[in-house]
């Protein structure tokens, strides 16, 4: 891959004082999740590992973070005609909770093809679903329809400032809870996980790595790194339906600079790792969420001498929410 760039955070769209602030914010409503450990998958990696159990967050999932910082950000007059996003699951479910919490409406924009259990969250949280067609250019027109109708205040999935800067509060809590991390593995999809993670973790410790795991279908992040501009795919086809979005032009900047690989992985290999995951860690763990840990256990990763003082790894376990019985028929596999 190309030398990243210099950093310059005064055009990145939040810092470690925003990551802060938002953690101020959100403390409150969010659970501080646990990080696990496993001397088996320590062993099987050769690595210390640790685990940052985001399927234990409120909704299943990471995004609850950011969701619960934009929100908690409006004031009331924004706040008071609700908010609209569109998403495939998590961050629906996640902003539909935010805004349950401050009871205000959510118009959630749904595609037809998102995993059932994330849908029956949204609505479990009292947001209004209202369906699309898979396509991206379907979910932004529906959801721009809805923000005239109603007024309402749009919450991007990722590609805002109040998102990234909730999601960046992971690395303030697992910092604290394992100070000895050199490098630091987190999925990556539109990008806000992984940079408000990039920018928290990069200001409390300048030489920590961060590295991107990305499923081979949707590896649009990894081709952007090499192209040194976002690249976006013709298709994406990927078990790991919460990591198929591409960049967005505020989340580019950040992963250009401070995001130091990207490691591609196959759906196997996720598959694989989500069976560890239950088999070992006991935790129940969507593709998405298994990602960091196909990534570690990756001949890419095992057999690169740039990862060899990789000692004290943390991975994102980014969330929990997974329709079992689809996944269990996929492609004719055989259950985990």
């Amino acid at each position: 891959m190309e030398p990243n760039h210099e950093p310059s955070s005064d055009s990145y769209a939040a810092d470690i004082a925003s990551i802060r602030r938002a953690q101020v914010r959100i403390e409150p409503f969010v659970h501080k999740t646990p990080v696990l450990t496993s001397k088996t998958l320590d062993s099987v990696s050769g690595r210390k590992l640790y685990f940052k159990c985001e399927c234990f967050q409120k909704g299943g999932a990471f995004k609850f973070r950011g969701a619960c910082n934009a929100v908690f950000s409006l004031d009331d007059d924004q706040a008071a005609k609700g908010v609209v996003t569109h998403s495939s699951g998590n961050h629906a479910a996640a902003l539909a909770l935010a805004a349950n919490l401050r009871g205000i409406p959510a118009y959630i924009v749904i595609p037809k093809n998102a995993p059932k259990c994330k849908v029956e969250n949204v609505k479990r949280y009292g947001g209004q679903v209202i369906w699309s067609e898979p396509s991206m250019e379907s979910r932004e027109e529906i959801a721009n329809k809805v923000l005239n109708d109603t007024g309402a205040v749009l919450i991007h999935p990722y590609n805002d400032g109040r998102i990234i800067s909730g999601q960046g509060t992971i690395s303030l809590e697992l910092l604290e809870q394992a100070s000895e991390i050199d490098t630091l593995i987190v999925p990556i999809s539109g990008g806000g996980l992984i940079s408000g993670v990039a920018l928290a973790a990069k200001a409390i410790n300048p030489g920590i790595l961060i590295l991107a795991a990305e499923p081979l279908g949707a590896d649009d992040a990894f081709q952007s790194k090499i192209n040194g501009r976002i690249t976006k795919l013709s298709e994406v086809n990927t078990i790991a339906d919460g990591l198929r979005a591409f960049l967005g032009d505020l989340t580019w900047p950040i992963v250009r600079d401070l995001v130091d690989d990207v490691i591609v992985v196959d759906d196997d290999e996720i598959l694989q790792a989500m069976r560890l995951c239950y088999e070992i860690l006991k935790i129940a763990v969507e593709p998405s969420g298994a990602i960091g840990l196909a990534a570690v256990l990756s001949d890419s990763f095992k057999k690169n001498p740039s990862y060899c003082e990789c000692n004290n790894i943390g991975i994102v376990i980014s969330g929990g929410n997974v329709d079992l019985g689809v996944l269990w028929n996929l492609r004719g596999r055989d259950p985990l």
